[in-house]
């Protein structure tokens, strides 16, 4: 589909006097179809106005670019008027004439005969004829907003650009002007951009409301369809049944806004000692599980990636299971870890009634590398596929069927709970999930206590090598280039190293580019079968990470390209939509609540402009990917503006709660 308007990842960056930068702006991506009318809401600073010039061609993105009807917009041009809220009229001209002034430049050459006739159209659109031989000097502030609004029409642009148009007017004006708009543009079906701080303009005149957070690197949070028929009146507004509901959304937006920069404000990073390097501290603890997915930890210490961005010693504890990451990271005893993706934002929310813990991760260190092995008995009863599985419960009532996943707040827990109930099979009813340390899995698929587990490398692949079991589904099928693992670290102690941390993020993303390419594969490999890292064979440790993946089906082993993905296609951003959505899946489940101020836990745990700071630095990209909709395997589409929407459509879900997450960083918490 082609839209009218498309803002292609626009960066906005200004330099400061000191020699710094402003990042103002960041990966603003928006398509507009003709006709729609789009206001951008956000508190002073967050950078509309700014987006709003760079559309009119009045300033240059830094990065990215703004498409008007398949041509790049690179300056100024009559295809797009703004109507600025201070007039900018001349004040020696009348009102006939201000209008004449842009008529007569943009249609030069045209009969005088028609060039009146559309001044004289545009007058009467306003309902100025009585006042067109007066100046500005003689006119009220509405009747000079009506002026500036017909000049900007005269011209006839394809868009038309609003900065806060109606923002020095009284209510009264205000809402006479606002329903004169509404009225020209549904006549002349002009496609409208607006700047506004008036939520209830907002809802009148949109068809869609773009929120922006807060600067710097302002970006959009959020996205409201505005679902009122038109021609609109303004009661009939009101009276619709969603207006109060979208109204408290936006309000909420800000408010959450508001609640973030006051947070920022109050956080004030503590003296500490700043080690020759710049560092505040060059000695780590960095715990992580003996899985093939380690090995951007590994790479970074084995390599001098560690050294190199100034580190004199980093340990790597090998820990035995997930639940020690997490007490690891809470109690100190580790400064930071490898986690499952879901772990952040679980421990920040509070999972499982616990009192919240804010953790934040500003890296993905690998996508993909699970998968979903079954018993070799199941496969004897003719089990190959999720539908075979769903018809085998059926046939066996009275048996239970165990499986092992390696954490609650893991994405092996989410998915095989994904992957379950796409087919028909409630997690929690028709089968029986059992928390198993990685390590552990293989000594009980081999003593028959579980019938099969979701879990990463290499311990599928050990399964299949031992003739124990079969690979039934990898994640490449369930949802392909989902985040797996992440670096993960408490709030405060990245308030308390800030250096530190933004040394730690580079040394790692430059050791997950090293993981990507080919050539150093076996080199990795042999590094991990170490017994200090994953101490695993390296006959199955292969399997996926260099060789063809063999399923243990007696199939032609697949060459899967990206299934331990560490760096390519923009791996390594913690994207904030893939984060939304696995705050629905801990609520589906009943493992937490879902959270009213969502967007608030997914911008403080989510980094991404942390991650973008320590790409800029290393010279790499720092865009974080778009935030649309998507879907895994089964086509249910996730939409990162409805995620209660998104929830309620879902045919197996768990009763939920919607409620606000209160997070105090001070609180003693047990993990």
């Amino acid at each position: 589909m082609s839209f009218f308007v498309e803002i292609d990842h626009v960066d906005r960056i200004f330099p400061l006097p000191n020699g710094g930068k402003y990042v103002a702006l960041k990966n603003i991506e928006l398509k507009i179809k003709q006709g729609e009318f789009v206001s951008l809401v956000g508190h002073s600073g967050c950078g509309k106005s700014t987006l709003l010039n760079i559309v009119a061609g009045l300033d240059r993105p830094t990065h990215g670019g703004v498409i008007l009807e398949g041509r790049e917009v690179k300056g100024p041009g009559p295809d797009r008027m703004v109507v600025f809220q201070n007039y900018s009229l001349l004040p020696w001209l009348t009102v006939r004439e201000n209008i004449a002034l842009a008529v007569d430049e943009v249609f030069a050459g045209r009969p005088k005969g028609e060039l009146k006739e559309i001044i004289e159209h545009h007058i009467d659109l306003v309902g100025l004829q009585a006042a067109a031989k007066k100046r500005p000097g003689e006119l009220s502030g509405g009747m000079k907003q009506r002026v500036a609004i017909a000049r900007a029409l005269a011209i006839r642009p394809k868009l038309l650009l609003l900065d806060e148009p109606f923002g020095a007017l009284d209510a009264l004006t205000r809402g006479g002007l606002q329903e004169q708009l509404m009225k020209i543009c549904q006549e002349s079906h002009v496609t409208c951009i607006m700047v506004t701080h008036d939520v209830d303009e907002a809802l009148l005149l949109s068809d869609r409301i773009v929120m922006l957070t807060n600067g710097p690197e302002s970006h959009i949070g959020q996205i409201l369809n505005v679902p009122i028929p038109r021609p609109r009146e303004r009661m009939e507004v009101v009276k619709h049944p969603l207006y109060y509901q979208m109204r408290n959304e936006i309000i909420y937006f800000l408010n959450q806004q508001k609640r973030a920069k006051k947070r920022a404000s109050q956080v004030s990073t503590p003296q500490v000692a700043i080690t020759g390097g710049g560092l505040e501290k060059v000695s780590l603890n960095l715990g992580f599980i003996p899985l093939t997915d380690c090995a951007p930890l590994v790479v970074a210490k084995e390599k001098g990636f560690f050294q190199k961005h100034g580190f004199t010693e980093v340990n790597l504890s090998r820990e035995p299971s997930w639940q020690d990451i997490a007490q690891g990271v809470a109690t100190g005893r580790l400064d930071a870890a490898q986690m499952v993706a879901t772990m952040p934002l679980a421990l920040t929310i509070g999972m499982g009634g616990k009192k919240p813990l804010p953790v934040v991760t500003a890296l993905i260190l690998s996508r993909n590398g699970n998968a979903i092995t079954f018993s070799k008995e199941l496969y004897q009863q003719g089990v190959r596929s999720l539908k075979d599985f769903r018809e085998a419960i059926d046939r066996t009532p009275d048996k239970v069927y165990n499986l092992g996943v390696v954490h609650p707040a893991s994405m092996h827990h989410l998915l095989l709970r994904y992957w379950l109930a796409a087919g028909g099979i409630d997690p929690d009813r028709d089968v029986n999930l059992m928390v198993i340390p990685p390590t552990q899995m293989i000594d009980h698929l081999k003593s028959g206590q579980i019938d099969g587990y979701c879990v990463g490398e290499p311990w599928n692949s050990r399964a299949v090598s031992e003739d124990l079991g079969f690979i039934v589904a990898h994640d490449l099928e369930i949802w392909k280039g989902h985040p797996e693992k992440v670096l993960g670290l408490r709030e405060d102690w990245l308030e308390q190293h800030p250096q530190t941390h933004m040394a730690l993020v580079k040394a790692l993303l430059e050791a997950c580019d090293y993981c990507d390419n080919p050539r150093n594969r076996e080199e990795i490999l042999s590094l991990l079968c170490q017994p200090q890292y994953v101490g695993s064979a390296a006959e199955y440790t292969r399997n996926g990470f260099i060789d063809p993946y063999d399923r243990g089906t007696g199939e032609e082993p697949q060459l899967l390209r990206r299934f331990n993905q560490f760096h390519v296609d923009n791996a390594n951003c913690p994207g904030r939509v893939e984060g939304l959505w696995i705050l629905t899946q801990l609520a589906r489940w009943g493992i937490a609540p879902f959270p009213k101020n969502w967007l608030e836990i997914v911008e403080r745990v989510r980094r991404v402009d942390l991650f973008c700071e320590a790409a800029r630095q290393l010279g790499l990209p720092d865009i974080e990917p778009d935030r649309e909709p998507f879907a895994l395997f089964d086509k249910m589409v996730f939409n990162p503006d409805d995620p209660v929407g998104y929830l309620k459509r879902l045919d197996i879900v768990r009763e939920f709660e919607v409620e606000e997450i209160v997070i105090d960083p001070t609180a003693d918490v047990k993990v």
